[in-house]
């Protein structure tokens, strides 16, 4: 679904303006942004943590090279339980 058919979406079952359910996304998208780095739950779909990677040596696909890889900060999305249940049924 794109941003639009989203806030359509919002709009008609909280009964309010598209422009309205449009500007709770940008500010639900702004506040992950801020707080990824506390992590932000979005209850029952999942969280968004920054955690830190550790330098590592990988290997160039083209020549088989071997080549350090540095250590950096990555944003890393953890899905919920209920939302895999919810989409891939419970086991």
């Amino acid at each position: 679904m794109s941003k639009s058919q989203i806030a359509a979406a919002i709009a008609d079952k909280a009964g309010i303006k598209k422009k309205q359910a449009a500007e709770i996304l940008e500010h639900l998208a702004q506040l992950a942004y801020k707080n990824a780095k506390n992590t932000f739950t979005l209850p029952g779909i999942g969280k968004l943590k920054l955690k830190n990677r550790a330098a590592r040596i990988g290997r160039n696909p083209a020549t088989g090279e071997q080549i350090q890889i540095p250590a950096k900060r990555v944003v890393k999305f953890t899905v919920a339980k209920a939302c895999k249940d919810a989409i891939l049924g419970a086991k």
